[in-house]
């Protein structure tokens, strides 16, 4: 396991410089400069902008720089909002963030999993039907369309729950609803289709011819079987989660990272750009190792496997 997770960090630490290196060749690819919009400013004073942001050096050195600043966690103060570091964003926005996507992941899951077992314990019968039917839905409607829908007929029209900020419980409800709903789909679908299956197995056979309660051998015996897949692809629906709280966040107007993100984008400010984008990225890649730790936990056979290799 040790050798396992020392070639884990390896893979990392290089998946994360390509990331690095591909939005670095990125922005300094796009024609012009970001202090081209500036106005009001004398030619020298562009200079001494272009100086202290490091645009006036030659790009190799800016690569360096940049390496730097990775690696010392610094990313330095934002172009268009002079006054604030990069650091400081991260700092005020990442944790709203933060809080948004693992909401929506508890809700997705739990949701997800019930309804899949719902469906499977009443296969072929109305029940299933309408859950399956509700998981078409969510998978089929994007995220943006279905934020739309929520705040145009529970916030406007009916004024259940209050839009914009992330200053209460009833401002979280919608978003979360807009963004779990597509994940909580796709795991009810997987579940149901694993938990079929599992439950025709001969071990779960054997436990009901031994009287067991059934909910025993429901949770006990086969849910955890039945969550193997759900658990490989967590990793997935986490990046998706992530990366879909940006537009969410934009059309909520929730202060997270998504607001500075788009905003840093539309402004071409390259430190906000480049430090958003090595956070999550190593975010992620580390979440995505702890994904696979855990599902090498689960699944005993993973061990077994890679024994029998070596």
């Amino acid at each position: 396991m040790l050798k396992y997770i020392l070639k884990r960090l390896l893979i990392m630490v290089v998946t994360l410089w390509i990331i690095v290196t591909l939005t670095f060749v990125l922005m300094v690819s796009i024609p012009g400069s970001p202090l081209n919009e500036e106005r009001g400013t004398t030619e020298q004073v562009q200079k001494n902008l272009e100086s202290f942001y490091n645009l006036d050096k030659p790009y190799y050195i800016q690569y360096a720089l940049y390496i730097k600043s990775i690696i010392t966690f610094d990313f330095g103060p934002s172009i268009k909002q002079p006054d604030r570091t990069v650091n400081d964003l991260l700092g005020n926005g990442f944790p709203i963030s933060f809080e948004l996507g693992m909401w929506t992941i508890i809700v997705a899951v739990i949701s997800g999993i019930i309804l899949g077992i719902i469906a499977a314990l009443r296969h072929n019968g109305i029940i299933d039907y309408l859950a399956m039917t509700i998981a078409v839905l969510g998978i089929s409607i994007p995220n943006f369309v279905l934020a739309t829908l929520l705040i145009q007929q529970l916030a406007v029209s009916h004024s259940i729950f209050p839009v914009a900020t992330w200053s209460s419980p009833m401002h979280m409800v919608l978003p979360i609803i807009a963004l779990a709903t597509g994940p909580m789909a796709i795991i009810a679908r997987l579940t149901r289709s694993t938990m079929l299956e599992v439950l025709t197995q001969d071990y779960i056979k054997m436990a009901r011819a031994k009287g067991l309660n059934p909910w025993k051998i429901i949770f006990k015996h086969a849910l955890k079987n039945a969550l193997m897949p759900v658990v490989t692809i967590m990793g997935t629906l986490l990046a998706g989660i992530l990366t879909g709280t940006f537009v969410i966040e934009k059309i909520f107007a929730i202060p997270g990272m998504g607001r500075y993100f788009v905003e840093s984008i539309n402004q071409r400010d390259y430190p906000v750009i480049m430090g958003t984008t090595v956070f999550y990225s190593a975010f992620l890649i580390f979440a995505l190792f702890l994904v696979d730790i855990v599902y090498g936990i689960l699944d005993p056979r993973i061990k077994l496997h890679k024994k029998a290799g070596e």
